[in-house]
């Protein structure tokens, strides 16, 4: 007899490249045993003849408002990662069509600029996220840049840091709806010579570290974890266990990472064992 696998729903946007954005959701989905679904929210696609910049297209909000429609009326949907919205008027449709139904989990990878922006739009979608979706989340996954930035501290130069980081942050999700974890992500920036993530729940800090593989950021780690904790989730997985899962699954993927002519490597998720 036909069975259900486990759902794992995205909404984010297109990187050409495939390195990141949808395609790593995707792909982490699939190499992990979700079935994934997925919106789409904005087409980014790096510009090789200006410096590998962003060239950023949103999607029609009405468009994004459609296939969340279609992918919630097709599936029981009830774990869902939030990554690039890129503007307010996304962020908006979002939290809507997110208000509309119940989520078990919502995994926020806040993706606070894009670099095809300009400042005052891009301050404008950071502030709509945060006002809009980030209490919504049940787990974020800032980055350094964007621990720093929502949590309003001028710099994380250490662990204690992303710890105080973590704390702030999760001091403005919506604690009356249940537990909410931050997973603040000290990658190859934080100093020192191990990638540190530290994961707090509301009470008890739990700090991950692993060896770093080289001092340079590879393009779809932040992707790549904030899916497959996504994944794991949707098959059963406690928030803890889920993370683990995820620092594993990026750990491999960027030892085993995808050169190509871009300045930067992309994770390859195919090298975690399915």
């Amino acid at each position: 007899m036909p069975s259900t696998p486990p759902l794992a729903y995205v909404v984010a946007g297109s990187e050409a490249t495939g390195g990141a954005g949808i395609q790593a959701d995707l792909k982490t989905f699939q190499q992990l045993g979700a079935y994934g679904v997925g919106t789409l929210t904005c087409i980014v696609s790096f510009d090789p003849k200006n410096d590998w910049g962003h060239r950023f297209v949103p999607v029609d909000p009405q468009v994004i408002a459609d296939q969340i429609e279609a992918a919630t009326a097709t599936h029981d949907l009830d774990v869902v990662k939030i990554g690039m919205l890129g503007t307010p008027a996304t962020v908006d449709v979002v939290a809507r069509s997110l208000a509309a139904q119940p989520w078990r989990h919502v995994v926020l990878d806040p993706v606070l600029i894009c670099k095809g922006q300009e400042p005052g739009a891009a301050l404008d979608t950071d502030t709509a996220l945060r006002e809009q979706v980030l209490p919504l989340a049940t787990v974020v996954t800032p980055n350094l840049f964007e621990a720093r930035t929502l949590a309003g501290m001028d710099r994380i130069l250490s662990v204690e840091d992303l710890i105080e980081a973590a704390r702030r942050i999760h001091a403005q999700l919506d604690s009356t709806a249940g537990p909410r974890y931050v997973v603040a992500k000290g990658g190859a920036e934080l100093p020192g010579p191990d990638a540190v993530d530290v994961v707090f729940d509301g009470t008890d800090v739990t700090v991950l570290s692993a060896p770093k593989i080289g001092e340079e950021r590879v393009s779809g780690a932040g992707c790549t974890f904030a899916a497959a904790i996504t994944a794991e989730l949707a098959k059963g997985a406690d928030v803890p266990d889920a993370v683990r899962t995820a620092k594993d699954v990026v750990t491999t993927g960027i030892e085993a990472r995808v050169v190509a002519r871009t300045p930067f490597d992309t994770v390859w998720q195919g090298a975690y064992p399915a």
